[in-house]
This record gives C-alpha cells, structure tokens and sequence, in this order.
C-alpha cells in the first residue's frame, strides 16, 4: 500500500512539474474541423476545434460501430474510464425497470451529468440519473466523455464528470440498419436491432434541414441456468485444497418449512422441515440448509436456479432533428427524441409466510408429530415459510416511456454568439405484476379449506389444485412513477480584447430548472390484493434550481491559454405536495475553475486545472419515509436479544427498511487534473492524464454487513417489521441516508495511439487505460475511520478496480477491414462469506481471491460499395465465463457478479447497413 502511495506523489509531482493536459490532435482529417468554431464539452464559450485544457475522450460513430454494442449502455460499460455502473441485470429483484446509469472513475452514478445534444434530460428517479437506455444508440453521431470535474460550469451533478451525446445533423439521404447477435451456448440471449434515419435538406444551402431516426430492438431473456456458473446457489469450490460449500439457498422452502415460539421466554424458538424430518432428506430443488444447528432442521431452497441473469426487452427509439435558418445570424431548431423500453424480469417465486392454528390439519400431520409433549403444550405461534413455486416466478414488466424536447435557437449579434433553449423532458415508468403473485382472497381461502397442500413437493399438486392456482393469480399494475424536468437556458459567448496569444473570450449564461417526482401505487396495491405484500408509498415532490455562469479564456501567448469559469447556484427546499409542507432547507453554493494549456511545440501539450464542486442531495435522500425495501442480502443470526422479534432460524434474511433524512448536508468537491499529450512523430501519440477528486458530506448509507457485525453501535438502525400475511414481527434492518465524512479517490486516465500504412494496408492500434491509485471512504457511521475498496470488496458492497484497459487494433485492407478488441479488468478480493469446510463440517468464514477478467472481441467489416456495408463479429473469442464470486449484493443472481463480467459467453453476430 505504501508503495502504490508512493507511486502516487511521485507521479503527482512529475504531472505538476510538467503542468499537465491531455489529447493532442494528430490526425489530418481533423484538422479540417478547424475552420469553423464549435462549442465543445466542459466550455460554453464557442472555438476552433482544438484540443482544450480539459481532458476530453471522443468516441466516434466508427468506434461505436466498431464496438460492436448493442446499446449505449454496453457501449458505455466497455469504456476503462466508466465504473460503477448501474445494470439492467439488477432488474430481476428490484424495481429498477431496468434503469442504467453510468459513473465516470467509480465516483457514482448521481455525480456523473448525462447530456442529450448539451442539454440535461430529465432522470428517472428522485435524483439526477439519466436512464441511458433512453439515448437511442443509431442516432449518435459522437460521444464527448469530459473526465472532470464541471459543477462551475454545468452546476450540481457534474463533480466526477460529463457524458455528452452528440447527435447526427444536416444529413442529407437515409440508411437502414440491422443486427443480429446469437450466444453460441444453447438457451436465451439472443438480441436484434433494426434502425432506419433519414435526413433532407442542407443548412448552408437550403437553409433548412429535417432528420429522423428510429430504432428497434429486442433482447430474449437468458435463464440462470442457462449458464453454469450461475445455475444454483448451492456452490461447491475448492481453495488452497480444502472443498468448501458456498450456501445462498433460501428458508423459505416448497415444502414449506415449519418455526414454532413458546410461551416460556426460556425455552428457544424452533424452525424445521417436516419432510427433513419425515424422509432424512429435503425433496427437489432443496438442500439440507448448512445453517441448521440442534433448534434448526430445515430444508433450503436453490432460489438461484429459478432466476433469470439476462431479462427479456423490447426497445423503440425515434430521434428527429429539425433547424432553420432565418437570415444570415438566426438558426432556430427543434430536438425530439421518445422512446419506450419495455422490460420484463423474472426472479424465483414469491415467499408466502403463512399461520398454523394449533388443532387444525396442517397442524396435526405436519408439526405435532415432531414436537415434545412439553413443547405441544407451551406452543405460542406457528407459522410457516413457504414458496409459491407452483405460482411460477415473480414477473414483473416495467415500460419506460421518455420524452425529451428542446425547442431553442442560435443567433450572432454584434459580435455575440448567443444561444437559449426551453426543455420539456420526462421519464415515466409504470409498474406491473404479470405472473408469480397470489390473490390474498383466493390464496387464504385455498391454505383455509386445503385446496392446495403447502408441504407437498413440487409437482405435487393436483390437476383441480392447479386450475385454482391459475384462477389466483394477480396481474395489473402496481405503481406507476415519472419525473419531469422543465428547463430554460441561456448563454452567450464573444471575443473581448486582444492578447499576445490572440484574442480573449468570455461566456456567460443562467439557468433554470424544475424538477417533479411521483410516485402513485395502484388501487390493487393499496387495497391488499395482492398476497403478502407491500404497497409502493406515494410521493410528489418538487424542486427548483437556478445557476448563473461565466467564464473567460485568455491566450496568454501564443503557447499558453489560461481558462476560469465561476457559477452559483441556488436549490429550492423540496415542496412535499402529499403532506403539504417544504422538506429539507434552501442550499446554494458558489464554485470555480481554473485551467491551464500549454503547448510549447506542435508535438507536445500540457495542461491542468483545479476546481469545486457542490451538489445538493437527491430528493429521495431527503425526503423518503421509512419504506419497506425486501430482505437483507444474506442470512444474519439475531441481532438483537429478544426471543419475540428474532426470527426462529440460527441464520435468517431480516427485512430491511429504507428511508431519507431531512438533515442531510449539501456534498462538496475539490479536484483537479494533469497530464500531457505527445506526439514525437506523426503517426503516433501517447497522452496521460492524473486526476483527483475529494468529497466532503457524501451522501451513503450504513450497509446491512456494518450493522449486523456490531448491532450494539447501531442500535438506532434496527426497527421491527410486522408481516402482512401472518402478523408475526420481527427484527428489521433500516438503511437511511446519512452524510458519510470523506472521499478520497484519484487515478490516472492514458492512451497511446500509433498507425502504419504497410504495401498491403494500414495498420491503426489503440490502447488506453484507467489505473486508480486512491478509492478511500470513511465508514458510513464514524466520524473519522478510513476504508477503501481499491481491488478489495468493501463495505459499499462493490470493488474500485486499480487497473481497466481496452485494446483496438484495426488492420484496412482495401474494402475489407478487420478489428480485435481486447478488454481487461484486474482481479481482487471478494466479499466475506461464510462456508461450510467439508474437511471439518464446520462453518468458516473466508474471501476468495477473484482472478482477472479478459475477452477478446472480432469484427470483420466489409464494404461492398459506397451505399453496402457487411459486418461480422464474434465476442468472447475464447468463452471465458464470469471468475467465481460469493459477494451477495446487486441482483438475485449468485456466483458471479453480474456488474464485472458479461454472463453471455461467446457470441456470434452479424450487421449490415444500406444508405442511400
């Protein structure tokens, strides 16, 4: 450790002797762009295209079509610069609906601005998030990824970075797309696009131009056992030549497992199976639970051979573009882009607690057989822990419909660039259960008159039992959601006075932005329809922010060009429309920027900068009641000392609780960037780039792991929760949002790009790379005590890793060109997990060492003429599957980590396109 810190200063110290920067441009092709000024991501003032003083990655239209991505969220999850993703696989066992959110260096999805052409789209949720399954993938002309710091500029949200889409304009004629994409293994997976755009009409010279595109594409669901490495959750594995056994299998069991408390506060509650006990083993698809001690015999269920790893959507995507010119100084234009992402995940089948009366049935052939004449006497409650398998898994759809408009216009005015635009954009998603849920009605009056048998097998029932299983389903919506983002923008850029470098700029600008959330529970949800269930609560909340700018460029000389930009912004408290009161107070914040080029030569290039940041904590963050949020994890003994709210299994899943607090503190950031672009001969360049960025007041939560090691310390995080379905309470976990202290993390972002033309064609190979040096927190919780999750699994329940690269080697030979991509991912220490040691039957608690991640990827591309191109490719040359994981976090999927390997192993697809 002290090694890397070393590494570190020094290389802090040979960034500051050479002041910094970072892409030089080397390519010809590019210094055609240089003849008209554009405005460029991280700056409002409009320029010549040049490399500024901010590090800026560029993905162009050929490099996404190289990639050979399906989606701008694959796309952008393949890039070394992106950690910390949100993932659509999360779907399956949350409410996500699968939304996607992307995090610049691992600092996290709310701090990382997602622009649409420049502009903010409306998030999904309470916070800042973009859903970037909302960005329609065929319409992007170029992605500018700014890997800095931009709050004096942008305002709050922009502390780890900028993710700008640029989108195509003034195209003249059309061309269709399509796709294909097939995993060689047998099962789901498969994925399909087809797109088409259109444009006509040319700016310059017709003074008008009207583009349109649209795409559609659908993804089939991929099963977990679709995959070995993600089939059970009954996990074998040797270490260091000892065979352990990983258990995640589940108490609540079909046949149902049995708890039972006494009256005797004395004497401990008990939970067992009674098929264990009657047949000395546990039936299809369960296990003898690893967790049973003398007061615990139960059955477990493999809930991982139920779920789903990749789920099932369908996507449709339209962009339109219209501009006019009006004169010779007026453009007017007019951004629509809507689509609709309908998302349907699968997980294993509900849990369905249910009560034993003492006399009944279920009672005398199913419990009485296995208790003492004492324990039948003092009984106190039964109840037992089911799984509606013969229901079928729990599916919910989720559609999630976007529209983003922008009707704006540019004009120059005496020596002005001046530009403004309004915004309408919202995101709205509605909810619904579409299989795997039971009727209260129904299901209570099944289990009362034993329609159904809840400790028979699976496949047990009869042909009448499953006919009135059919008849109890649920299916319709649960909740509906939507936030809506009203925003008008202004801003205005010109040259002011003369410098020895040439002349000055400034820009300056306002904003202003409202932003609604609501959240609406359905009818059905509300009135109990539903079995064992917990309604969505109701929000509508409100807030507005308001931001002033201005920033000036100053070319010192002809090789230096100093840049510094001021903003402050000023957020509304949160107008809570249910309970009809302001929540939260007032926050406003003055940040700056300071950046620094230099280029002494045509071959050299360095820069630097040095800035704050300020962001206002998400409205959920502040203003979310206590909710219920599903069950912990993994299985915890007791963490509490009260025989009448522990739950009667050693080692159980506890309900966990989420909720807001109005005392949150604004979060704040220091950072800064260097680093340098070279270019020693033409066809070759390298450039670096050292960042670093500390937050105060970062909003987190104490983690399910923290409080349950030490319940004592966070006494205050443990409530109970009453089951709907039984009336049993129990202990119950509460993650609330809280000001966690400190973050520390910094890295080094570099690249190196060379290109050869030999007799048979041109050779182009990239390499670049992200290295982290610093991933520090301070423990949600303390006042002072530091952790980090550098290559080690930490109690944020993700890995920071120190070193993500990507290699692209393309070799062109006449219409035919062939592409390799290799991607890496270092590996690192896993979860802490406890397992079973089969040498010694005893349980044990250890990490595994997770090994590195690399694939490899192929594309051929073939132009058959100027309107026909043919594209192949296969991914994951070498079928390497997803390394062993324990963690037990982020989705229901279990032995790999769904967030750090791609489960679809090797696939083949095709793509062709036509324009005309």
């Amino acid at each position: 450790m002290r090694l890397q810190e070393k590494i570190g200063v020094r290389s802090v110290r040979l960034a500051l002797g050479v002041l910094a920067g970072s892409l030089f441009i080397a390519s010809q092709a590019y210094a055609e762009e240089q003849v008209q000024r554009v405005e460029i991501t991280g700056s409002s003032i409009k320029r010549i295209s040049v490399e500024g003083a901010l590090p800026v990655q560029r993905v162009s239209a050929e490099t996404i079509a190289r990639s050979g991505a399906t989606n701008v969220a694959e796309l952008m999850q393949s890039l070394p610069a992106m950690q910390g993703f949100t993932i659509a696989a999360t779907a399956a066992g949350s409410n996500s609906g699968g939304n996607v959110n992307a995090s610049i260096h691992d600092i996290g999805t709310g701090y990382t601005l997602v622009l649409l052409n420049g502009r903010r789209m409306a998030p999904q949720g309470s916070g800042s998030a973009v859903n970037l399954n909302a960005i329609p993938l065929s319409a992007i002309e170029r992605i500018e990824i700014l890997t800095d710091g931009a709050s004096a500029l942008y305002g709050s949200d922009a502390i780890a970075g900028v993710i700008n889409f640029i989108m195509k304009k003034n195209q003249q004629g059309g061309s269709i797309e399509g796709s294909f994409n097939a995993p060689q293994a047998s099962g789901g997976g498969k994925a399909w696009d087809v797109s088409a755009s259109y444009g006509f009409g040319n700016l310059e010279e017709n003074g008008y131009n009207v583009l349109a595109s649209f795409r559609h594409d659908e993804q089939t669901q991929m099963k977990a056992t679709d995959r070995e490495f993600a089939k059970t959750a009954y996990i074998p594995f040797s270490k260091n030549g000892t065979n352990y056994v990983y258990d995640r299998t589940s108490g609540a069991t079909v046949p149902a497992n049995v708890s039972v408390t006494f009256n005797n506060k004395d004497t401990k509650p008990i939970s067992f199976s009674p098929y264990l006990k009657k047949n000395g083993v546990c039936p299809e698809r369960n296990f003898v639970s690893l967790s049973n001690t003398p007061t615990t015999q139960n059955c477990a269920f493999d809930f991982a051979s139920t779920v789903e790893i990749v789920p099932e959507s369908k996507r449709d995507s339209l962009f339109t573009k219209g501009s006019l010119k009006v004169g010779n100084d007026v453009t007017l234009f007019a951004d629509v882009a809507v689509s609709r992402y309908d998302l349907t995940a699968r997980i294993a089948p509900n849990t369905a607690p249910f009560t034993i009366l003492k006399g009944s049935a279920y009672y005398t052939d199913n419990v009485l057989p296995w208790l003492t004449p004492a324990q039948a006497a003092d009984t106190k409650a039964i109840s037992g822990s089911y799984r509606t398998y013969d229901w079928g898994t729990r599916d919910s759809n989720t559609i999630t419909d976007s529209t983003h408009l922008v009707v704006g216009g540019e004009a120059d005015f005496a020596g002005w660039n001046i530009s403004s635009g309004i915004t309408l954009s919202k995101n709205s998603i509605d909810e619904s259960y579409v299989g795997g849920y039971a009727l209260t009605k129904e299901f209570k009056s099944m289990l009362a008159n034993r329609s159904f048998d809840p400790f028979a097998p699976i496949g047990k029932q009869s042909a009448e039992t499953m006919a009135l299983i059919n008849g109890s389903l649920f299916n319709g919506s649960i909740r509906t959601a939507s936030t809506t983002l009203k925003g008008i923008d202004a801003h205005a850029s010109r040259e002011i006075f003369d410098l020895n470098g040439g002349k000055a700029s400034i820009g300056i600008g306002a904003d202003y932005r409202e932003y609604h959330y609501e959240q609406t529970p359905s009818a059905a949800a509300l009135d109990g329809l539903i079995y064992n269930f917990n309604a969505n609560p109701a929000y509508d909340m409100k807030r507005s922010n308001q931001g002033l700018f201005v920033e000036l460029v100053a070319p010192v000389t002809k090789e230096l060009e100093l840049t510094g930009a001021v903003r402050y912004d000023s957020i509304s408290s949160i107008k809570n429309g249910i309970e009809n009161r302001d929540m939260g107070e007032k926050q406003s914040a003055s940040t700056y920027k300071l950046s620094m080029r230099y280029q002494p030569t045509q071959a050299v290039l360095l820069r630097g900068s040095y800035g704050t940041g300020f962001k206002a904590p998400d409205m959920l963050d502040i203003g979310q009641p206590l909710v219920n949020a599903g069950f912990t994890a993994s299985k915890y003994t007791c963490p509490i000392t009260n025989p009448d709210n522990c739950r009667p299994e050693t080692m159980a899943q506890y309900n966990e609780y989420s909720g807001g607090n109005e005392q949150l503190k604004p979060e704040t950031s220091k950072q800064y960037t260097i680093g340098f672009r070279i270019e020693p001969v033409q066809n070759f360049s390298f450039g670096l780039d050292l960042w670093d960025v500390q937050m105060r007041n970062q909003v987190s939560a104490v983690s399910e792991q923290q409080a349950f090691a030490d319940p004592v310390k966070f006494r205050e995080l443990f409530t109970t929760y009453t089951e709907p379905a039984t009336g049993n309470t129990y202990w119950a976990f509460k993650s609330l949002s809280v000001n966690i202290g400190k973050t520390h993390n910094r890295g080094i972002d570099w690249d190196m790009t060379g290109r050869q033309k030999f007799d048979f064609g041109t050779l182009t190979g990239n390499i670049n790379g992200t290295y982290l040096i610093k991933s520090d927190y301070t423990k949600p919780g303390t006042d002072n005590e530091w952790t980090n999750s550098l290559n080690f699994f930490g109690v944020n329940n993700a890995v920071s890793f120190r070193n993500l690269f990507k290699f692209t080697g393309s070799l062109e030979t006449g219409a035919f060109t062939n592409t390799l991509t290799v991607s890496y991912r270092n590996g690192y220490t896993d979860a802490e997990a406890s397992v079973r040691n089969l040498s010694t039957n005893l349980n044990e608690t250890l990490r595994l060492d997770v090994p590195s991640y690399t694939t490899a990827d192929w594309q051929g591309i073939y132009n058959l003429n100027k309107a026909v191109t043919i594209r192949a490719g296969v991914r994951n040359i070498f079928n390497t599957a997803p390394p062993l994981s324990l963690r037990a976090s982020s989705g229901h999927q279990v032995g790999f980590d769904p967030r750090y390997a791609d489960p679809t192993l090797r696939s083949f697809y095709m793509a062709g396109s036509y324009k005309f």
